[in-house]
């Protein structure tokens, strides 16, 4: 056999192993992609379909109500963070919870208070009584604050709760409360008028992503 015959009969193989190794590569990343898109999808249909309990079923009560934190702006509630609050007032006002534990620690943002106090000065300022109101100061994640607004009902000897927070923000809120054994989880949401609702749902399914993997970890180690 010729030199060149040689030369080209060896150079087949490789450009056959090298077709072969870019088709699996590319059949991974389609299959990769896919799975990804499921995933996805799996996580926005939990989010946009939420409801949590009825605003209108009067059976509902609890010992405290909880309000996820929110951004301040100079140090008032930002409108998005208003939204939770009143929607707190409005339940707290109809007898749903005789209390309010209003969580989230110091903005990275410039804000000389807390979350928390910004959300206690708020509701004191639309009739809620000081010691109605109970602050988690230290939180800065939607676990942190359930897990801290649990530390004060147990401190309390209360057995019950009703998270309030948007309906973007109420699936993983209620997942989260379900891991940390909160029984009933109750989650009542509203609806926001201020942000844009897709941006966030957007978002909402990378912290829910998040969310899952921290899961795993805590549930093995």
């Amino acid at each position: 056999m010729s030199m060149a015959r040689a030369k080209l009969s060896y150079a087949r193989p490789r450009r056959s192993r090298a077709r072969r190794a870019l088709r699996a590569f590319v059949w991974t990343a389609a299959a990769g992609f896919a799975l990804l898109l499921v995933w996805c999808g799996w996580l926005y249909a939990q989010i946009a379909t939420f409801h949590g309990i009825s605003s209108s079923d009067k059976t509902v009560r609890a010992d405290a109500g909880i309000v996820l934190g929110a951004s301040l702006w100079n140090d008032k509630p930002s409108p998005g963070l208003s939204e939770r609050l009143d929607h707190a007032l409005a339940l707290y006002r109809e007898g749903v919870f005789p209390r309010i534990i209003v969580t989230g620690g110091l903005d990275a943002g410039g804000a000389t208070i807390t979350e928390a106090e910004g959300m206690r000065n708020y509701l004191t300022e639309r009739g809620v009584p000081e010691d109605a109101i109970f602050m988690d100061t230290e939180s800065r994640s939607t676990y942190e604050n359930l897990i801290f607004a649990q530390d004060i009902m147990k401190a309390e000897g209360w057995k019950s709760a009703v998270v309030v927070t948007h309906r973007y923000h109420g699936a993983r809120a209620a997942d989260i409360a379900r891991t940390l054994g909160y029984d009933p989880v109750q989650v009542s949401v509203t609806e926001t008028k201020v942000m844009n609702v897709g941006y966030h749902q957007a978002r909402e399914v990378l912290a829910f992503t998040k969310w899952k993997w921290n899961k795993l970890l805590l549930t093995f180690g």
